[in-house]
């Protein structure tokens, strides 16, 4: 090695090319291209492939929902209508219990004023009747028989006296009659006296027995007009509290029902709007699906085509290599030239035996693991002093482990570092997407709504416009009308006159002019007696008659014309104002649901705005994170086996260089 010199050799070489061997180098370039062409196919087509798949999963997914959504819409209508229709019964119910409250409120209002009647007419028999028998009784205790029978006869004909106590009131009147009468003529005398007073005595107890019977019939008179009136108050009160009640339910029934009836509606337009977008992703989906096949189906026949013409292009090769063809062509065919040059510069310096030693083992060590570090310090353990050699080996040697010490806990930190941000780029990535699928569905609902919006809007203003040419043309139609069966009426009155002048005329001229008596034949002149123009009158007198019935029909024709077309214009009328009042609620339900959708897609602009800015900081930090911990160009493993082997090999070197290995020198 001692006697090794630097030798510079630069030479010129010329390879000889022959066409067959062209040709092989075009299919084999035309083979890498196949190649490419056909993986770039598949990576092409495998992105179609994932579209497809995920668009059909998403469309079916959303036809499921809307197919579900109808289904609940569906259903919440018919509840809200069968619930409708329960409460209308309910009302009525309630409708039919507060009438029949209220005329039991009248009836036993009706009751109560009879009975409050036949009470005020009763008591007052009783009071009167009490008062006469008091009047009486104090009559007759006083002895006084002259003012007592008039209060007798009182109480006599009272209506609550019973029968037997009138007869005896009757008895006791008649006996004062009797005594009277004697009295005129005879001296009363004592037994007189006594017999009166025995009497008179009866009478009192008994009247003061009906006086105290009365008064307790009055008191219980009383007590029940006191109890009749209670149970009267009671009832009514009852009957208020019930009516009340049932008034209030009936309010808040109708106030429920016409919620339900407002939420069907509701229910009715989105059912509308959900079964339009499940139809349109129906058809969408369809057509996707027959697209993503017929490219399949076409993609397999290209791939097919595409490995038959890469086979048919490396038979090709595969024969033309072959020594019949090639060889032969090496023999007898004319060579192309191709000039090339290439330079070996081959270094040597008289050299430390060992240092030239580790000079060639740092040198196969650093091609046999790729190692530039160690391929470098070839060259410089082949230049440099022994001894700077060996301090530049050690020192290459901590600064290498140093190095694998920072790389260690760089890459802890950039693994920790990488999964965050790969989580939050899938995160915020997710919810991006998630955000513009909202936002352009949105948008497209939006847009569709107020197209529906000004649709609708152009139908009621055709339909106002339409209503307001009908009336006007209607008002015009019907003036014509009346005015043609004014005059239709007119002519046939005045056919109608000139038809009879006609006949009346020809009839009496038919009976004035008889065949008169034949004369001596005179110079040729007229033969029959003449009529008038009988023959011409017959024919005006038809026609006018069928002018008659022409106008007669038009006036039967105009009239039908006039009421067909009133009402025409009465169902065309109804049917516009059902139509204008229909497209005025569809309206007034998307107006709404705009603004809501409006609200939305705002808040989700918004929503998405914060989230693309929290992706775009994540982003911009795994750009950051690239350098050190992604791009690195080799694996951290490879970097740490390559790391240890330049360690190792460096701790190798220092030990030829100390003459530590003779063995390892030796092998």
């Amino acid at each position: 090695m001692k006697g090794l010199v630097l030798i510079v050799l630069a030479a010129a070489t010329q390879v000889r090319v022959t066409p067959v061997q062209k040709v092989i180098q075009l299919l084999q370039d035309m083979t890498e291209k196949g190649k490419k062409e056909k993986h770039e196919e598949q990576v092409q087509f495998a992105a179609y492939k994932q579209f497809c798949d995920d668009t059909t999963t998403e469309k079916q997914r959303a036809i499921k929902e809307a197919n579900a959504q109808m289904e609940q819409l569906s259903a919440a209508i018919q509840k809200a209508e069968a619930d409708a229709a329960t409460l209308s019964k309910e009302i009525a119910q309630l409708d039919e219990d507060i009438s029949v409250a209220e005329g039991n409120k009248k009836a036993a209002t009706e009751v109560r004023e009879r009975e409050n009647a036949d009470y005020l007419t009763t008591h007052k028999d009783y009071s009167e009747s009490v008062d006469a028998l008091e009047r009486a009784v104090a009559t007759l205790k006083k002895q006084a028989f002259d003012r007592s029978q008039a209060d007798l006869m009182q109480v006599s004909q009272s209506a609550l006296i019973p029968e037997h106590a009138k007869k005896v009131i009757s008895a006791f009147l008649a006996q004062g009659d009797e005594l009277g009468e004697r009295g005129d003529g005879l001296d009363v005398s004592a037994p007189q006296a006594n017999a009166y007073e025995f009497q008179s005595s009866g009478i009192v107890d008994m009247l003061e027995k009906l006086h105290d019977k009365f008064e307790d019939e009055r008191t219980d008179l009383e007590k029940e007009e006191s109890n009749a009136r209670h149970a009267y108050e009671m009832l009514v009160q009852d009957l208020d509290a019930e009516i009340a009640t049932k008034t209030d339910d009936r309010e808040a029934k109708a106030s429920e029902k016409a919620s339900k009836l407002q939420k069907a509606a509701e229910d009715k337009g989105d059912l509308a709007d959900t079964t339009a977008t499940r139809d349109s992703d129906q058809e969408y989906l369809d057509n996707l699906v027959a697209t993503c096949s017929q490219k399949s189906s076409d993609f397999e026949n290209r791939q097919q085509l595409r490995t038959e013409e890469l086979e048919a292009i490396a038979k090709a090769v595969e024969i033309l290599g072959s020594g019949a063809v090639s060889g032969n062509a090496d023999k007898h065919l004319p060579a192309l030239v191709q000039k090339a040059t290439s330079f070996l510069q081959i270094k040597s310096v008289v050299q430390n035996p060992a240092q030239a030693r580790v000079a060639d083992f740092l040198r196969q060590k650093g091609t046999a693991i790729n190692s530039r570090v160690l391929s470098a310090l070839a060259v410089r353990v082949a230049e440099d002093p022994f001894t700077k050699v060996k301090k530049m080996i050690k020192d290459l040697i901590v600064r290498l482990m140093e190095e694998a010490n920072e790389e260690a806990e760089h890459k802890g930190w950039c693994d920790t570092e990488l999964s965050t941000n790969e989580q939050t780029r899938k995160e915020k990535t997710s919810a991006v997407e998630t955000l513009h699928a909202e936002i352009d569905e949105l948008t497209a609902s939006i847009s569709k709504l107020s197209q529906d919006i000004t649709d609708l809007s152009a139908e009621i203003s055709a339909i106002d416009k339409a209503v307001a040419e009908a009336t006007e043309n209607r008002a015009t139609e019907k003036a014509n009308n009346e005015q043609t069966i004014k005059d239709s009426q007119e002519a046939q009155t005045a056919v109608a006159q000139a038809v009879t002048v006609l006949k009346e005329f020809y009839e009496k001229a038919g009976e004035a002019t008889s065949f008169v008596q034949q004369q001596p034949e005179s110079p040729e002149i007229f033969d029959a007696p003449y009529q008038g123009m009988g023959a011409e009158s017959g024919g005006v007198v038809g026609m006018l008659e069928v002018i008659q019935s022409d106008f007669a029909r038009l006036e039967t024709d105009t009239k039908a014309a006039e009421a067909q077309a009133q009402s025409e214009f009465d169902k065309f009328s109804s049917e516009s104002a059902v139509n204008r009042a229909s497209n005025s609620k569809d309206v007034e339900h998307k107006t709404t649901k705009k603004t809501n959708q409006e609200s939305a897609l705002t808040s989700k602009k918004a929503d998405l705005e914060g989230t693309q800015k929290e992706l775009d900081a994540a982003l911009a930090y795994y750009d950051k994170l690239k350098p050190s911990c992604v791009d690195a160009g080799v694996s951290y493993d490879d970097r740490v086996g390559r790391r240890k082997e330049e360690i190792e090999s460096l701790q190798e070197a220092l030990r030829i260089l100390n003459g530590e290995d003779i063995a390892f020198l030796q092998k």
